[in-house]
């Protein structure tokens, strides 16, 4: 392999993934800098690529949303070397949600590793205001940054306050960045999954006190008010609808989570409760921004949410294995600098 090509791993179509050859960028547009990858974090979103669920996804596809990495050239106020977190949402900044703040849901966003090729590679461009200073994290900490902002973003939407009572449906690792956010905002917050091996090992990991295999056993738990706040990150359309009757009167509702399937619920339902029904993408630089002031505080443990570090080769090896057994699983790594 000479210097100007590198490897890239590419989802071809569902089911089929392989590392390929790809050209190395040696130049950047104006105002985009050049980034060599250090570690990719592998997502959920990754795993419905490559089991083809994802509704927003055409194939080839590069992945690899959750990135740190190294500026290669000194660029737009960056210098080489720098080690930064890809905020991957490349937004337009003038439709009608960018003016208003809200690129996360720009009408012509671009996600890294979705919309357009990702960093599951060596170099890639970017846009110099999509770099965040990685300064006093790690290289794999940087790269749990964005899946935390996640979690950290739907609780901003939520609206919860301390004390509330909280149900987070679901606990991948979506479900867990939600649930720890919760409770750093002070809501005393419960667990929900139907895999008792995972509910048992995000309650135990993470010292949460309860965790429920049903939305009854929730209700009953709460003697059948139901909760402040439902988070839901199961991304199953069941899943989704049976969480309605599990928000108090009064409550709210956000669906973490994005399903292909139209979702039903009881309108009459809806209104006795007053409920909120909220949608949160993605993450804004703000939720970016708490994410790491939390991991360099200590408030949030990015050892215990990291399974196991791997290489690009073994991603190809075991990339099926991994999709089938993720239950067992909170946060993959990918390190593409061994």
């Amino acid at each position: 392999m000479t210097n100007d090509m590198m490897p890239a791993g590419v989802v071809l179509a569902p089911g089929h993934f392989s590392v390929a050859q790809r050209p190395r960028p040696q130049t950047a547009p104006p105002g985009w800098v050049l980034v060599d990858i250090c570690t990719v974090g592998l997502c959920g979103t990754d795993y419905h690529i490559l089991e083809g669920k994802h509704p927003y996804l055409d194939y080839p596809r590069v992945i690899g949303h959750e990135l740190s990495g190294r500026v290669a050239t000194p660029a737009a106020g960056w210098s080489a070397g720098q080690l930064v977190v890809i905020n991957p949402y490349l937004s337009c900044g003038t439709c009608r949600a960018c003016r208003k703040g809200k690129s996360n849901c720009c009408t012509a966003i671009e996600v890294l590793g979705v919309h357009r090729d990702g960093g599951l590679t060596s170099r890639i461009a970017v846009p110099a205001t999509n770099l965040i200073d990685a300064t006093g994290l790690t290289a794999h900490q940087a790269a749990m940054v964005e899946f935390l902002a996640i979690g950290a973003h739907a609780v901003a939407r939520s609206g919860l306050g301390a004390g509330d009572d909280v149900l987070v449906t679901g606990v991948g690792p979506i479900g867990i960045g939600t649930a720890l956010f919760a409770r750093l905002r002070g809501a005393q917050v419960s667990l929900l999954d139907l895999d008792a091996t995972r509910l048992r090992m995000a309650a135990q990991t993470f010292d949460f006190a309860q965790g429920h295999a049903s939305i009854s056993e929730a209700l009953a738990a709460e003697n059948a008010d139901g909760y402040d706040v439902v988070f839901d990150a199961t991304g199953h359309k069941g899943a989704i609808e049976a969480g309605f009757p599990a928000v108090a009167h009064g409550g709210s509702y956000v669906l973490v989570s994005v399903v292909k399937d139209d979702i039903h619920f009881s309108d009459p339902e809806f209104h006795k409760r007053e409920m909120r029904l909220i949608g949160s993408r993605n993450a804004l630089p703000a939720d970016f921004a708490d994410v790491m002031t939390a991991i360099r505080s200590g408030d949030i443990d990015t050892d215990a949410l990291c399974s196991s570090v791997i290489t690009l080769p073994a991603l190809q090896e075991t990339f099926g294995a991994l999709a089938k057994n993720r239950g067992d699983l909170i946060k993959v790594l990918i390190d593409l600098q061994t």
